[in-house]
């Protein structure tokens, strides 16, 4: 690949062996040299600019979760040498509550969660990302309910005028990348699926899903089955009704050895106007950042991968609620 280290046969191959080196090798100082100095970091939680921040962020995980590892399930990637990468990692990461953090004080619980981030990489270097944690997975492992999670993340971080306040367009930044992904065949299958299921055309599940269908979802939740999928779709979007459905990027790859494979980036952007996965309608104005691997077989979609954080979605109702 033009500008990047040889030692890097591909883009998989380097974004997950700079993710090994920096988090389970302590490589942190590295970050100064793979993410550019004033690269914006999208989370549901909020946006991050530059490398030190990173940096700082990337050290207090690794103090509560000393051991914490990041196993890389899937990249699945677009673009150029030209114009840069964009990558949609998918991790698997495994961790020890072992140190005093964000999520209280050490209780030694293990944790197992996914995360997926979108990172933009040219010339050895990421600059631009989108991440996305499952935070759902990661209080109820410890003991927590997503909803109390945020009010006490609202408290502690000094209360409704003081706090962080979660991700929404308004205030994002922009990070250089503008590449909307490829026009590979199965981006274009899952994206017809997901705006069919936003248009509450629900009977899409039947028609595209593997009826032995294998689902990962938010909260850590695995499902199987046209029920499960309809469940879970139908609960999200009976939340937010008026909510407007958008991809922002879409990816569709036929690799060899590897199923035929989607990530797409998503949003919904309305009002918690409807019953649903967040009870009872509050009327708060919420976005909700999403993202979403989906892999083929013969019968349809045979394995999807969901990741959105509730907790985040949590905080934006409390906020507007008091």
């Amino acid at each position: 690949m033009k500008g990047f280290d040889p030692t890097f046969a591909d883009l998989p191959d380097y974004i997950i062996k700079i993710t090994k080196e920096i988090w389970e090798d302590r490589g942190i100082s590295t970050l100064n040299d793979y993410y550019a100095a004033d690269i914006v970091v999208r989370s549901p939680s909020g946006v991050v600019v530059g490398n030190q921040g990173v940096i700082a962020a990337t050290m207090a995980t690794l103090a509560e979760f000393p051991d914490r590892q990041l196993l890389g399930e899937d990249v699945i990637w677009s673009g150029d040498e030209e114009s840069g990468f964009l990558s949609s990692h998918r991790i698997y990461s495994t961790a020890t509550h072992a140190g005093d953090g964000v999520y209280g004080a050490a209780s030694g619980a293990q944790l197992r969660y996914r995360i997926i981030a979108d990172c933009a990489a040219k010339d050895n270097q990421i600059f631009d990302e989108w991440l996305i944690r499952d935070q759902g997975a990661i209080v109820r492992q410890l003991g927590i309910d997503p909803k109390r999670y945020a009010a006490d993340l609202i408290e502690a971080e000094g209360g409704y005028e003081a706090c962080v306040r979660p991700f929404t367009p308004a205030i994002d930044r922009q990070g250089g990348y503008t590449g909307t992904g490829n026009d590979g065949e199965p981006g274009h299958r899952y994206a017809a699926t997901l705006n069919a299921i936003m248009a509450a055309d629900f009977a899409a599940i039947e028609r595209d899903y593997d009826r032995a269908c294998q689902l990962e979802l938010p909260g850590g939740v695995t499902g199987h089955g046209w029920s499960d999928a309809d469940e879970f779709w139908l609960g999200l979007r009976s939340s937010f009704p008026d909510a407007t459905f958008t991809i922002h990027h879409q990816i569709g790859r036929n690799d060899d050895g590897s199923a035929p494979r989607a990530a797409i980036r998503w949003s919904l952007d309305g009002t918690h106007s409807g019953w649903g996965a967040f009870g009872a309608p509050t009327g708060a104005p919420v976005h909700v950042m999403g993202l979403s691997h989906a892999e083929y077989g013969p019968w349809g979609l045979r394995r999807e991968f969901v990741i959105f954080d509730e907790t985040a979605v949590w905080k934006q109702i409390l906020l507007a609620t008091g």
